[in-house]
């Protein structure tokens, strides 16, 4: 490139030259013969000039035709900066995160989120199905009842102590996300680590969700166990105070006759 532009300069200042030669045709003289041993070369000033000139104008349109060439490499250098893949992904560190908690919610007890078995499960043993039976059988299903409130506050507890655990995977997975974004070398990688992060926080949003199932869970069957503990007390007092056929009086001899 610097070779190319001396020729240039060489080139510019031949032709000053040859058109302060082409300006003073007065002064310029005329054409004429050198002879030598192998014969006559003729010198023409004019034809020299025009010569250097088209020289000149070649060498300024190769000059232009560089600098083009050096525009569209640069252009497709940023064109595969920007179609350039982000080298780092936290899909599988995500995935898992969100496993964890679906494998969680999938160990509920006694009644899981099931809509079927919520609903056999109300249909026998609370409400007014917990009035049922005998009184052996009222105490078992009291009992069950209970139980079963403990297990889904237990599984509440296992939820939550899971979404906690993973808060320091989605700062981890943040940090490196946010300083991926910042390094990205095209548009490409920059929406890459956008939609990633997009996803982490996606993966935060399921785990509050399944958090807050979870204790709402826990919640339901308290209070369901309450109502069937109400239903199944107000029928042991009407047990209680059933006196069958009621009160018939007799004739009772004290004394004899």
């Amino acid at each position: 490139m610097t070779r190319t532009r001396k020729l240039a300069g060489r080139a510019a200042a031949a032709l000053l030259l040859s058109s302060a030669i082409a300006l003073s045709p007065a002064t310029a003289p005329p054409a004429h013969a050198l002879f030598g041993g192998f014969g006559g070369i003729v010198y023409d000033p004019t034809n020299h000039a025009e010569n250097l000139l088209t020289a000149a104008r070649t060498l300024e349109q190769i000059n232009n035709q560089i600098a083009q060439l050096q525009n569209e490499a640069q252009m497709l250098v940023n064109q595969a900066r920007n179609l350039a893949s982000l080298p780092y992904s936290s899909l599988s560190r995500l995935q898992s995160s969100v496993q964890e908690t679906q494998r969680l919610l999938g160990e509920a007890q006694r009644i899981a989120h099931d809509v079927a078995e919520i609903d056999r499960a109300f249909t026998q043993d609370y409400g007014a199905a917990a009035a049922r039976g005998d009184f052996d059988q009222m105490i078992a299903g009291a009992r069950g009842r209970w139980e079963t409130s403990v297990a889904g506050l237990e599984d509440s507890l296992k939820v939550q102590a899971g979404v906690v655990g993973n808060i320091e995977t989605a700062r981890a997975e943040m940090g490196a996300l946010v300083a991926e974004s910042q390094a990205a070398t095209g548009a490409l990688q920059a929406a890459q680590a956008g939609n990633q992060l997009l996803a982490l926080q996606s993966g935060q949003i399921a785990d509050l969700t399944a958090a807050i199932a979870a204790q709402n869970r826990a919640q339901a069957l308290e209070t369901a166990r309450r109502v069937s503990a109400e239903a199944q007390g107000r029928e042991n007092l009407a047990r209680f105070l059933d006196y069958g056929s009621g009160y018939e009086p007799t004739t009772v001899r004290m004394f004899g006759d």
